[in-house]
């Protein structure tokens, strides 16, 4: 399975936040749409950064003083990216390699989702039902066919 197909089975729309915003504007997006890391969106569309609740803690044990008026282009990331024809395989790999919890994915240049470790997660178990759902399936047919 490709990248795309796990975008393509998500209902929610992609959120994203500008760099110029308050800190407590993603929060509070975090919040309203259950969602754990935004891209970070320029006004011309490019996506400049990534912002995740792990950054919001460390600006938090970095920052002393409040922290919800910091802009998130002081806290963001460089973008972890993957590309929509990549395998899940591919994904999962680099988001173990390089200890990530999202990535971007990106179709000829453009954004088209965010995959997260819940999502390889859920592909994950899902394989592993119709796998042992099969292998089923198979012993049954051989004790029937004795």
């Amino acid at each position: 399975m490709h990248v795309r197909e796990l975008v393509g089975r998500r209902t929610a729309k992609l959120i994203t936040i500008e760099p110029q915003a308050e800190l407590g504007a993603a929060i509070r997006l975090f919040f309203a749409h259950s969602v754990g890391g935004l891209p970070v969106v320029s006004a011309d569309g490019t996506v400049v950064g990534f912002l995740s609740e792990r950054d919001v803690v460390r600006a938090v044990n970095g920052h002393m003083g409040p922290i919800r008026n910091m802009l998130v282009q002081e806290v963001m990331r460089p973008v972890p990216y993957c590309d929509a024809d990549d395998t899940v395989e591919q994904a999962m790999k680099q988001m173990t390699s390089q200890r990530l919890r999202h990535l971007v994915v990106r179709d000829n240049g453009r954004i088209i989702g965010v995959i997260s470790v819940g999502d390889m997660v859920k592909y994950r178990l899902e394989q592993l039902e119709s796998e042992t759902a099969v292998l089923r399936d198979y012993v049954a047919a051989q004790r029937a066919s004795r």
